[in-house]
């Protein structure tokens, strides 16, 4: 149904969105930029696989065993692609790719970046291309049955009703903060772990050293002196050459705080809670098991079943009725959870055992699942 009547032909915004420049300084703009630092920052790297896999591991079923060939194509290899790209990009593009007959023989998950969304007159999505290299492939919307010929996941964006905003913009700031700290840790370890100081030439009558003097000096000072094989190796100074020793202050030592607030703020934009990560200093719950629990049911079991409900929606197309859904019930993560219900309903006197049964799903349809899913 489209609820907001007809659409304006104006363009829309390109799916790879920048974040532009910071007071700070300017962070990485392009797409390819920000996933490469991301996924080399070993915080956003742990938490986008940390949720992908677990997405990946949410058991995908069909309640009807005519539906069992449109369940299988829902592979856990294209469920951790396509959750990693709705957490990165906020748009995942899957293809059937049709056998002989027409029908759908699997399901390829493209590219985010290098699909773009051509409009008809009123602003819908009339085809995809997907650019690889120098090679544009147009891709129809759907065909004249209207069976779709790419499925476009999205998450929520309040700013465009076409595509999606994933939480990459929002951790690529932090991303650039835990890196940039990084490196500075890097440097001062480089360099003795701290500023070894200053020479200062005391001539006594207010002469300079020489330019030849200067570079020769800098040249021994960097090569013997420099670097953490160095550190505490003893110096000998020429007449003239005073040795001050320098060391950081409080506030040039506050790097740490700033990289710790840094990477508890990237757990924060992939719904990673930061004891899961390993974060110190995080009591928000009260053990491991609680956190494993909260990133399950807040972060990883509603990407799946968006994807799955994505998916099971446009495979309709070709099986009418069709209807993926989770089997939260396999997950070990959620036990607790199911303990919890069945202690509730065992202790309800007032229900009939039938009732009971439907409570806890024993009376629902069997559940067909996916043979050999890999």
């Amino acid at each position: 149904m489209r609820w907001f009547g007809r659409r304006g032909a104006e363009a829309r915004p390109a799916l790879v969105r920048a974040l532009g420049t910071y007071a700070g300084g300017a962070w990485p703009a392009a797409y390819e930029t920000q996933v490469r630092d991301a996924m080399n920052n070993p915080v956003a790297g742990r938490a986008v696989r940390v949720v992908a896999e677990a997405a990946a591991e949410v058991p995908v079923y069909s309640a009807d065993a005519a539906h069992g060939p449109a369940a299988a194509l829902v592979t856990r290899a294209l469920v951790e692609r396509v959750a990693a790209q709705l957490l990165l990009h906020g748009n995942a593009f899957v293809q059937p790719v049709l056998d002989a007959d027409g029908w759908p023989a699997e399901l390829w998950a493209l590219a985010p970046e290098r699909v773009a969304i051509e409009q008809d007159a009123r602003g819908w999505p009339a085809a995809y291309r997907y650019r690889a290299g120098e090679v544009a492939t147009r891709i129809p919307a759907a065909d004249g049955a209207g069976r779709p010929g790419v499925v476009h996941l999205k998450q929520l964006n309040p700013l465009d009703d076409l595509t999606g905003a994933g939480a990459l913009g929002a951790a690529a700031e932090p991303v650039a903060v835990h890196n940039a700290a990084a490196a500075w840790n890097k440097a001062l370890l480089d360099n003795a772990a701290r500023p070894s100081g200053a020479l200062v030439y005391e001539s006594g009558e207010g002469a300079t050293l020489s330019a030849e003097q200067h570079a020769r000096l800098r040249a021994e000072m960097e090569a013997g002196f420099a670097g953490p094989g160095n550190a505490g190796r003893p110096m000998l100074l020429e007449g003239g050459l005073r040795w001050q020793a320098m060391s950081l202050s409080p506030a040039d030592m506050d790097f740490a705080g700033l990289k710790a607030g840094a990477a508890r703020d990237i757990a924060l934009a992939f719904g990673v809670p930061p004891m899961i990560l390993g974060l110190p200093g995080d009591n928000t719950y009260a053990n491991y098991q609680e956190a494993h629990r909260a990133l399950w049911r807040l972060t990883a079991v509603p990407l799946a079943g968006r994807i799955a409900a994505g998916l099971g929606e446009a495979l309709a197309a070709w099986w009418p009725g069709l209807a993926l859904a989770l089997d939260l019930d396999a997950l070990p993560a959620l036990a607790g959870d199911r303990a919890a219900l069945w202690a509730q309903v065992g202790a309800a006197d007032f229900l009939t055992t039938e009732e009971k049964r439907a409570m806890v799903g024993f009376d629902n349809p069997p559940r067909h699942a996916v043979p050999g899913r890999s």
